[in-house]
This record gives structure tokens, sequence and C-alpha cells, in this order.
């Protein structure tokens, strides 16, 4: 199952994406007088995502609504950092032995499609990544049972400003300006996703292939990162985690590769479908 966030009248609306064209789900069954709240949250946190079914319509072309991102308020944005073998490798770094993760907040979020401003006072690169997304609250989780608790998988665009990034030893001054993270298309609930660790994903820079990934190179896999992460903290229905870039980032490049207005980011997962982002 493929859900997406729409804007609709009255704010954002989750519904069904299949074979192209978006599905009403909010019948009167299902409603259960959520008038005011059709998001994907409400879904998450009120233990719905089982009950979603579309309302028997022809739907409508993709193309013709808004996509946001699919959850449009997370309480949590956790992104891990050196997660993949390859991009550790490629930055002269050892794989961390315990995962290394910092936060964006909501006004980083994007949505496909989107035309993300950069920043004048710094030189941003592109990370492409697969976020997972939590479906119940949860705490201590065993790394056996972490798996149940991830709701779905998407797309994660880690916009990233180095130079601040690097200014002091924590490294979010260079990962929350507004709009550094482009996320969607779809939430795909892991019967459609396929196995955790076998998701594959490339980016493209203005038609230039510069990243290739998948899962199965990860330092710290889904469910270890679940287990992790959930006894640090209590995770919530609607948590998004992004696990982390591959190697090809532009910033170990030679010569180094900086994004600039005009250019045009594409992230494509044959699981999660595409995310793109224009900069100006």
């Amino acid at each position: 199952m493929r859900l997406v966030t729409i804007q609709g009248g009255a704010g954002p609306c989750a519904a069904l994406l299949s074979d192209g064209r978006v599905y009403d789900i909010w019948g009167d069954a299902f409603r259960r007088g959520r008038a005011d709240d059709r998001t994907l949250e409400a879904i998450l946190e009120g233990g719905l995502l089982h009950e979603v079914e579309a309302i028997e319509d022809d739907g409508v072309p993709v193309e013709g609504v808004t996509l946001l991102p699919p959850v449009t308020r997370p309480g949590k944005i956790i992104c891990i950092g050196h997660n993949y073998h390859a991009h550790a490798e490629e930055g002269g770094a050892e794989a961390p032995a315990m995962p290394t993760f910092f936060a964006k907040f909501r006004n980083a979020l994007a949505r496909p499609g989107e035309t993300v401003k950069l920043p004048d006072w710094s030189r941003v690169d592109y990370e492409a990544e697969v976020a997972f997304v939590i479906g119940d609250r949860c705490q201590d989780v065993a790394e056996e049972d972490a798996l149940r608790h991830v709701a779905g998988y998407t797309l994660l665009n880690d916009l990233s400003a180095r130079d601040y990034q690097f200014k002091t030893s924590q490294w979010m001054p260079g990962k929350v300006f507004d709009g550094s993270a482009p996320c969607g298309p779809a939430l795909v609930t892991p019967d459609e996703a396929g196995p955790h660790d076998a998701i594959e994903f490339e980016l493209t820079l203005n038609g230039e292939p510069m990243q290739h990934g998948s899962t199965a190179d990860l330092v710290h896999s889904v469910p270890a990162l679940v287990a992790y992460l959930s006894k640090l903290m209590t995770l919530e229905p609607g948590d998004v985690v992004s696990t982390g870039t591959p190697a090809g980032v532009g910033s170990l490049r030679d010569p180094r590769v900086w994004l600039k207005a005009a250019d045009e980011v594409l992230i494509r997962s044959p699981q999660l479908g595409e995310l793109s982002t224009r900069l100006a």
C-alpha cells in the first residue's frame, strides 16, 4: 500500500496512491468523526493503518493533485550519519560502532516537486536517503521485534550546508535550514516495500548519476536503529527516521560539486518511487 498526503481544501489529507492515481479513503465507515483531522498522523495515532482502503471511485491522476510530505507534522525527524559502509569509506572514516544521529525540524520538510531556496550563507550538498516512519508509540524495543513498529518507508533528501555542518563538533547548524528535508512521495508499507535490507535507490543531478545505494549496505540496520533509538527515547507514531546516505556526495568528489540555482535533484527507487527537488 502507498499512502500519500495531498493538499485538500481543509488542509493536509491522506489518500491512497495506486497505478498513478490517487484515491479517497475517507468514507463514512473509516472517517469516525475525523472531519478536522484526516492526516496520515491521525491514522497512525489511531492504530487504523490496517483499516485503510480506497473508496470505490475512479480516483484522479497524481499529476492533478499537490503532494505534501507523507507526514506533515512529525514529532521528531531523526537523521543517521555515516551509516553506509561505502560513504564512511569515501570520507576516510571507520563505520561507527554506535549510530551517529542528529535532528531536523518541521521547517526543513519540503514537498515532492517543491523548489527549495538555497541559503546564501553556505554551500549545499545533496544526500539521497531512505527514511522510515514509526507506526506506534514504543520504547525499549527488542531488535527482533522492531519491524512491527515500522509503518512504512519513504525517500528523503538530507540537503546539507556543508561548511556550517562542520563549524562545530555538532552537525545540526548545517542541517536545519528551511526546506532542507524534501520528503516523499509516499509512505510505502512494509508489505509492498519488501525486505528492509533490500531497498535500492539512486540520485541524479540534472540527469547525471551521482549516488546509488541499497539498504543492504547500512552499517546499522532498520531494526537496529529502532531498537537503539527507542532505548534512548520514546518513539511516537509519525516520527521520521532517515537512515543515512550512500557514497557519491558532492563534497567528497574531485572536483567538488555544490548545488546551485536551477539544479534539479531526482531520487528514484524501484520500491519507493521518485522524489524530485529543484533549487533556487
